[in-house]
């Protein structure tokens, strides 16, 4: 996978973006927690009814685009889309599950793990972290540990749930390194369906080989899927592939740790969850976290050479 060096400047409408879909994300845990059906069925319908609100408008306004994907050099952006519905499978394929096995909190702290992998994986990509991006996210990754209270537990139960905590972090990060790579030249909606398309079909193929149901669900469960598909995937996840554009996959995936504030407060709220004295401190220095990588990312970007208006162009 290639590195991408440069990208256009942050606008106000990606700015806007990516603070819709902290909002978006930040209902998820809420919305699953709500419904009364298995974590994995719930994953599974959220892409599936995704897709079925941007396939048709892909199918209408996107078909060169789509067509392009499969013949000469865009079958390489094709595998790209290809690729990141894969990696985001096996994010819910392993995190959801983790939370089975091992304490709730355990399993999102080690979620949580997601910027830093999205680091080694920009350094891996011949990226140079400034020093000032690893403190933001070292400082960010600390404050969701503190944050959720996380409990470590030395069972082998718990030992495995947080391995799969752990990997679904990985496969994270991994989805939007594919993400930013394709986005380049993609434009978000042809992304989005393609990758909500493979990640829904893996998901099936898990759900019917494990045996998870997928319907006899009850009418309040239906709802919340629902809303789901509007908020988390369509004004979440997509907004973030939008923003790839632009901002970097390591500080999109600090700034998913703000789902950690977002989702406390809604479930305050909404469900009644009283949030921990404890958690309060871990969010400060999640947010501390988060302003330093997003202000240390821009200051060290306005020192790179910008690219070329021509080369920058790239549908949305």
């Amino acid at each position: 996978m290639s590195a991408v060096q440069h990208r256009p400047p942050i606008d106000p409408v990606t700015t806007g973006a990516l603070a819709l879909a902290v909002v978006a994300v930040s209902s998820s845990a809420p919305l699953v927690a709500y419904a009364a059906a298995p974590a994995l069925a719930v994953a599974f319908w959220r892409n599936l009814l995704a897709v079925g609100v941007l396939g048709p408008i892909s199918a209408t306004r996107r078909r060169a685009e789509l067509r392009a994907l499969t013949v000469g050099a865009g079958r390489r952006e094709g595998w790209y889309c290809v690729l990141a519905g894969v990696a985001l499978a096996a994010h819910f394929a392993t995190w959801m599950p983790s939370a089975q096995l091992t304490s709730v909190a355990a399993a999102t702290a080690l979620g949580a793990t997601q910027p830093v992998w999205q680091g080694l994986i920009a350094r891996g990509q011949g990226r140079r972290l400034p020093p000032v991006v690893w403190l933001g996210i070292g400082v960010a990754v600390a404050g969701a540990v503190v944050a959720t209270g996380a409990d470590f537990a030395v069972s082998g139960r718990a030992f495995a749930g947080d391995l799969l905590a752990v990997t679904g972090g990985l496969f994270a990060a991994i989805y939007t390194a594919f993400g930013e790579r394709a986005r380049v030249s993609i434009s978000t909606t042809t992304y989005t369906t393609i990758c909500y398309g493979v990640c829904s079909l893996i998901l099936l193929v898990v759900c019917l080989v494990g045996g998870v149901p997928l319907a006899g669900f009850d009418d309040r469960t239906w709802l919340a899927i629902l809303a789901l598909v509007v908020g988390a995937q369509l004004l979440g996840h997509s907004m973030f592939n939008y923003a790839l554009r632009r901002v970097s996959a390591t500080t999109v995936s600090v700034l998913i740790l703000l789902e950690a504030p977002g989702a406390a407060l809604i479930g305050w709220v909404w469900l009644g969850q009283l949030p921990r004295t404890l958690a309060l401190p871990g969010l400060a220095l999640l947010l501390v976290g988060v302003a330093v990588v997003v202000l240390g990312g821009a200051r060290a970007g306005r020192r790179t050479e910008p690219v070329p208006a021509d080369a920058a162009a790239a549908p949305d």
